[in-house]
């Protein structure tokens, strides 16, 4: 029997690694297997993949000798950062920095970077209608990460550029902007200013299976970008498929960019800057995310509403305005 290749999964206890360490035990058997790396092996996430058949080893993104042991004698590794646990571009370019010298270290033959779209690459950077956040930077949970990219293109080791859309679990999710909330007259609600531009989405779970897909392609993929969505979808009908979800209305309150600026809490600029670059440049911004590509990588690849039918339990509905 031939021995199987080893793949590192960074993240393997969160949502798109653990898709991916999911997809490879799904394959039992199969051409890869899964090692887990986690800052915290006894985590019940952690046990539920070593119970499954997964290695469990323990890695820190902060500590590049940690990440080298971890890789060492795997075929591939994948590699991602969180920039909602620190709210740091800054530090997602460190962390990049130490992955990219730890592949390279431990021989990856190949790995893939899960990265995002540079706001540099759709407006100048002396445009001054959009304002600078965390020093340079427009949109740090997306620039970090596209900076990073330049680590791994410079350490030689062969790279596939994961470039991921809009997460829908971002409506299931407490406390993120996109969950549905209710509006004074008890209508159930999501607000953006999105306009009727295209927004990009994917589940979580996709990303790891369509990772899973591209590892399973050998050197197809080797040097180029992968950008991954299951849906373009306007806002409205965001809206309709969650309404058809919960049996109630779910509307879209589509408000100014400068409404949402004015919000006095600590990012919105950021997250204003990433909807106007969306809103202006919508046909490039959705070129660069190729749903029949992320389905030839992932034939289980979900629409919105098979996502929302199979989460339909997560979804948190508001109670009413008393």
């Amino acid at each position: 029997m031939t021995e199987q290749k080893v793949i590192a999964v960074v993240g393997a206890t969160g949502q798109q690694g653990g898709g991916l360490a999911r997809a490879i035990l799904d394959t039992a058997g199969g051409e890869f297997a899964c090692r887990a790396l986690t800052r915290n092996p006894t985590s019940d996430a952690a046990r539920a993949l070593s119970d499954r058949g997964a290695e469990v080893v323990q890695a820190d993104l902060d500590d590049e000798a940690s990440l080298t042991r971890a890789f060492e004698g795997a075929y591939g590794a994948y590699c991602m950062t969180n920039f909602f646990e620190h709210f740091s571009a800054d530090k997602e370019l460190e962390q990049a920095a130490n992955l990219a010298r730890a592949v390279k270290a431990a021989g990856i033959r190949h790995a893939i970077w899960s990265t995002t779209e540079d706001s540099r690459d759709l407006v100048p950077v002396d445009d001054d209608r959009l304002p600078a956040v965390e020093g340079t930077y427009r949109v740090p949970h997306w620039d970090g990460k596209a900076q990073g990219n330049r680590f791994f293109a410079e350490s030689g080791v062969p790279t596939t550029f994961v470039r991921l859309s809009m997460f829908w679990e971002n409506f299931i999710t407490p406390g993120a902007p996109q969950m549905p909330q209710r509006d004074p007259d008890g209508v159930l609600a999501i607000t953006m200013p999105a306009g009727d531009a295209k927004l990009p989405g994917i589940a979580a779970e996709d990303v790891g299976r369509c990772a899973y897909g591209v590892f399973k392609a050998g050197d197809e993929f080797v040097g180029k970008t992968v950008g991954l969505a299951g849906e373009h979808l306007t806002a409205a009908q965001l809206a309709a498929g969650l309404s058809g979800a919960l049996g109630e209305t779910v509307r879209y309150n589509d408000i100014p960019l400068e409404a949402l600026r004015a919000v006095p809490v600590p990012g919105v600029d950021a997250v204003a800057n990433m909807f106007q670059i969306i809103r202006e440049n919508n046909e490039a911004y959705c070129a660069h995310y190729d749903v029949s590509l992320s389905r030839s990588l992932n034939p289980q690849l979900q629409t919105f509403a098979e996502w929302l039918a199979a989460n339909k339990h997560r979804l948190q509905v508001p109670v009413g305005i008393g």
